[in-house]
């Protein structure tokens, strides 16, 4: 291949600091203002690395075309996912602007590539003479140049001339869409609060809820509490609040986020990136967007997942009914139950049954603890270690960064714990660069936990703990990766995959011996009671069947936008959900999830919300070798890092899983672990 000569405005003068080499992103010199200029002269630098790529004269190899183009775009990689990733997290007017501005400069500059027919002649050539070159491809070799091939068709590089140029346009379009509904849903989140002068209006909240209401209050110059729509507050409100008229007007005011028909509506938003998803799947020969996705993914295909879908709703509805009766039970004859009602009554119901108030254990899962019972679980099972590392920059004073180590040092690891305005809802894991050969990635895990107040630490809820264990899977995940190549590496497995390892890790939440390991008061060191563990697991299942009829019930809301034929109207959000769902609760006006949906119209979970159910059949029955094992097991720990962590999706997940388990999975492993049939 030709070699590429260095563009002029890359050379030692050029002040751009995201254009300049560095190890870790420079968050403390970066400015809004350089995104702009640095993505633009990235993408120049890889367009002409590309070009070359695509010009040469040389007969097409897998090292000169497939392994050039892997590396192509490296720098215009970094920089974007530093900009891409702090406008999750970390936002402002200035760089949302900048974002929707460069996201569809971004999305032309990829579709440029994956349609460019020289590109796609030459990876054809490799794939037909593959078989007849003097050195073999590897696996993992193989599987990047499938992916690679896969890549060009999937973005319509086949099409006819005319054909091709509107699926580019399309895909331009939605990617604006896409960081529009995102921005739109944080705007809507963050305009409503419920500001509460009378301490009356309190009835019901623990302590450490009012706190926190307290000092947001303070924080905005306001008296009394002020409690917003970011889940550390409404979720606690939720679940305790006794004046239901209270419950109700926080329920309708987080239904209607994205759904208010104000500048932040997305409505409209989401009528248009399905009609665009539909015409991109009829360009390419598919009857819906669904069955375009489906086909790459374990599934497989629409039919596979409906029968996927419809099985489990049929072992669990009957669960969901009777948990819906019981709930119902313990409200009384007072007043219908109605969703606002849901949390606040199945909390009484558990504390009732299983003597199990969820507040009692907040005292015995301080941050700080959790975090290090989390590291330490890591370094028992995998021998990692965790140091601080102050000297890496930032992007906020809340995050903390780790550098993580085995035998030798594996990346570093950011953690972003606590909410605030400028970070959107939820919890997630992301890189600012994944692993590839020697080189050691970057991952960040960003949360929305309950924040210090001034007389306590942070002090996380039981589902907190979850949570921070799922992410951290994830982020591991990617920690332990060993592959060629960035594409291949950690999480970039299918998307119905992704889900277990991550799900995985919260079954220890549940076993003593972990628990014993970090979970003490955070004023007297105390153990927790061996009481509360008992009732920590009694619990488990408590609303399991209504719990997963709903993740359903949003997975039906996924498949239901589509599946939506090209050229078929699309009717208000609201209503293609009240259709999809089954709704075992009187629907509620003006309230609708689809909305601020971020999984499926912001990020890459469209035709995918399924995956959490199905890697949880996964991850139930790898859990079991676990617990045949022993959970701390260091042999079966490492068998499950050598043959699913470190491959990342080199390898076709189920072959990954039989690796592992020895066999097919057991279907019926997440139905044992939901208490619905015996083990």
């Amino acid at each position: 291949m030709h070699k590429v000569r260095k563009l002029d405005f890359l050379n030692t003068e050029n002040m751009n600091i995201l254009m300049q080499e560095w190890e870790y992103p420079p968050f403390d010199k970066i400015k809004t203002d350089d995104y702009a200029p640095a993505v633009r002269d990235a993408i120049a630098e890889a367009q002409a690395t590309i070009e070359a790529i695509a010009a040469s004269p040389e007969e097409p190899t897998f090292a000169n075309t497939v392994e050039a183009l892997e590396g192509a775009s490296r720098r215009l990689d970094r920089v974007s996912a530093i900009m891409m990733n702090l406008n999750e997290c970390c936002t402002n007017e200035e760089l949302q602007q900048v974002v929707l501005e460069l996201e569809p400069e971004l999305t032309r500059f990829s579709m440029k590539v994956m349609t460019d027919e020289r590109l796609y002649a030459r990876v054809q050539h490799v794939a037909d003479t593959a078989d007849k070159t003097a050195s073999p491809l590897t696996a993992e070799q193989r599987m990047l140049l499938d992916n690679t091939l896969k890549g060009f068709v999937r973005h319509g590089v086949a099409l006819p001339a005319e054909e091709r140029e509107q699926f580019k346009r399309n895909a331009e379009e939605l990617s604006e869409l896409q960081v529009r509904f995102g921005q739109n849903a944080l705007a809507d989140l963050n305009d409503w609060t419920l500001h509460l002068a009378a301490e009356d209006d309190l009835d019901g909240l623990p302590q450490g809820v009012r706190d926190a209401a307290r000092e947001e209050a303070q924080r905005r110059g306001l008296d009394g509490w002020l409690f917003t729509l970011a889940y550390p507050s409404y979720g606690p409100f939720m679940t305790y609040s006794r004046r239901r008229d209270l419950r109700e007007k926080m329920y309708r005011a987080y239904g209607a986020i994205g759904n208010r028909g104000n500048g932040h509506d997305n409505n409209e938003v989401i009528r248009r990136i399905v009609q665009l998803r539909a015409e991109q799947a009829h360009l390419l020969g598919y009857d819906t967007y669904c069955d375009y996705v489906l086909e790459d993914r374990m599934v497989q295909s629409l039919p596979n997942l409906r029968r996927f879908m419809d099985d489990l709703a049929r072992a669990v509805r009957p669960a969901a009914l009777h948990d819906l009766e019981d709930v119902r039970d313990a409200t009384g004859p007072s007043h219908p139950l109605m969703p606002w009602d849901f949390s606040f009554y199945a909390e009484q119901l558990k504390r009732q049954r299983y003597d199990f108030d969820s507040e009692q254990l907040r005292p015995y899962f301080p941050l700080e603890a959790v975090r290090q019972g989390i590291f330490d679980l890591y370094g028992r099972l995998y021998g990692l270690h965790f140091e601080p590392a102050p000297e890496v920059p930032v992007y906020h004073e809340d995050v903390r960064v780790y550098r993580v180590s085995r035998t030798s040092e594996l990346g570093i690891l950011y953690l972003d714990m606590h909410p605030r305005p400028s970070k959107r809802s939820g919890a997630w894991m992301t890189e600012f660069r994944g692993q590839y050969g020697s080189v050691r990635p970057q991952i960040q895990v960003v949360c929305n936990f309950s924040k210090p107040t001034a007389d306590a630490p942070a002090l996380l809820r039981f589902s907190e703990v979850e949570t921070f264990m799922h992410e951290m899977g994830h982020a591991m995940h990617g920690m332990l990766s060993e592959v060629q190549y960035e594409s291949l590496s950690g999480t970039n497995v299918k998307r119905d995959f992704v889900e277990m390892p991550s799900q995985l890790m919260e079954n220890w939440c549940y076993e003593p011996e972990f628990l014993a390991t970090f979970a003490r008061h955070w004023q007297t060191g105390a153990a927790l009671p061996m009481e509360y563990v008992e009732k920590i697991r009694a619990a488990q299942n408590h609303m399991a069947g209504w719990l997963c009829l709903r993740q359903l019930n949003l997975g039906r809301t996924d498949m239901a936008f589509h599946t939506v034929p090209d050229g078929a109207a699309v009717g208000k959000a609201e209503e293609v959900e009240a259709a999809a769902m089954d709704n075992l609760l009187p629907r509620v006006p003006g309230c609708c999830t689809a909305t601020n949906f971020s999984h499926i119209f912001g990020g890459g979970y469209a035709s995918g919300y399924y995956g959490y159910k199905w890697a949880e059949v996964l991850d139930a029955d790898i859990f079991s070798r676990f617990k045949d094992d022993g959970i701390f097991n260091a042999d079966t720990a490492e068998a499950f890092r050598r043959e699913i962590l470190s491959r990342g999706g080199t390898e076709h997940p189920a072959v990954l899983f039989r690796n592992f388990m020895g066999r097919e999975p057991d279907q019926q492993a997440l139905l044992r672990r939901m208490g619905l049939i015996n083990k």
